[in-house]
């Protein structure tokens, strides 16, 4: 374990080191919006909303850690170019996407960019105590409730207009069902509400997060499989779809840290017993060489043959917890094989970073090293969280 906490250590320091020397772009102020696998920087990509709050987290919960001021001025960078380009101040919301000098491209209100700019907000407040930081963080959430909740069947709808109309292409990407509540962004939701109680104890904040995690518990968790349901109507109806192991082991522990969080002791029980049984599940994505498949569909008895670089991640702070909820060392074994696997096949050790996954037979899948949905937050955390654990 000594030796396992050293080494997450030091690869925390690789991954912050590729975002530091690679993806400022003093071209057009901010971050590159995209780097191709062959490391061909393209400054004029569009930059997303999701890779922005996560630079902004995942370089101030690394400051703390690495007491490295660039780490600090990069933080401080990213939260400037959030509150500059990508929030609306006209209608409170946050654009999607901009294109690469800082226009508006893509301006729909997807309640997952918000939640995620909730959740790096709050971890920037808590390193630099910039009120302006936290309020804009406070203003997403308020936007969250008046707009995405659903009073009449709880939980959340997906996304609106710029002026917060309702739209019709709701997903996230191309490969998700097009359905008004989702289990991701609920995860995801709660996720950036807990990190915002954690520099914010407001009563109603915690309210909404402990009827989040009861909502969660009661329509996305099939607690008998161990799998989460991923797709469902306004009314909670279920649109079968695949199973992600990813998303399995990241609720696993996420979800029983949200309820941790806000100190509520019947959701702690409840999310610490999901927290093995999800565990336990995820072992059937396990591979022989220690790496986690991507995803089952169960309807078509088939293997999405493919190990992503960011289910690697969430596979160590799942298991490592489950370790620590039951002691059994089975938990801690699988995750040290994990890492042999990720040293060994998605570790990029020319350039730095982790490459996007690799297939059945371990070609490379060429895929972004930077870009809308590759993004430092996944792994960092891993290694923060481990750091802590272990």
């Amino acid at each position: 374990m000594a030796n396992l906490k050293q080494e997450v250590h030091d690869e925390l320091l690789f991954i912050l080191n590729y975002w530091t020397e690679n993806t400022v772009d003093e071209t057009n102020g901010g971050f590159i919006g995209n780097i191709d696998f062959s490391e061909n920087k393209d400054f004029n990509a569009d930059k997303g909303s999701v890779l922005n709050a996560r630079i902004l987290w995942a370089f101030s919960a690394a400051y703390p850690v690495t007491k490295d001021e660039k780490h600090l001025k990069l933080a401080q960078r990213a939260y400037d170019y959030i509150n500059s380009h990508f929030y609306d101040k006209e209608n409170g919301g946050i654009f999607w996407s901009i294109d690469h000098s800082g226009n508006p491209k893509d301006t729909k209100n997807q309640v997952y960019a918000l939640a995620f700019m909730i959740y790096g907000l709050s971890e920037f407040y808590a390193i630099s105590r910039n009120e302006e930081a936290l309020a804009l963080a406070k203003k997403l959430y308020h936007k969250i409730g008046q707009y995405s909740y659903d009073p009449v069947h709880k939980g959340y709808f997906e996304a609106f207009t710029r002026n917060w109309q309702p739209i019709d292409d709701l997903r996230l990407s191309d490969k998700d069902a097009n359905e008004k509540k989702t289990m991701n962004t609920h995860l995801h939701i709660v996720e950036g509400y807990a990190n915002l109680y954690k520099v914010w104890q407001d009563e109603g904040l915690k309210n909404k997060i402990a009827e989040l995690l009861h909502t969660i518990n009661e329509h996305f968790i099939n607690a008998e499989t161990g799998h989460l349901r991923l797709f469902f109507s306004e009314e909670w109806v279920e649109k079968p779809d695949v199973v992600s192991y990813g998303h399995d082991i990241e609720a696993a522990w996420l979800l029983q840290w949200c309820a941790e969080v806000i100190d509520d002791e019947e959701l702690i029980s409840i999310y610490k017993k999901h927290a093995v049984t999800m565990a336990d599940a995820t072992f059937e994505g396990l591979d022989e060489d220690g790496g986690l498949w991507y995803e089952y569909d169960p309807q078509e008895e088939k293997l999405i043959a493919e190990k992503h670089w960011w289910p690697q991640s969430e596979f160590w702070i799942g298991m490592v917890n489950a370790w620590q909820i039951t002691g059994d060392a089975k938990y801690l074994d699988a995750v040290e094989k994990n890492w042999q696997f990720v040293q060994q096949y998605i570790l990029d050790k020319s350039h730095g970073e982790w490459i996007w996954g690799v297939n059945a037979d371990y070609s490379k899948i060429k895929k972004d090293k930077a870009g809308f949905w590759k993004c430092p937050y996944h792994n960092s955390r891993s290694c923060l969280e481990l750091m802590v654990r272990l």
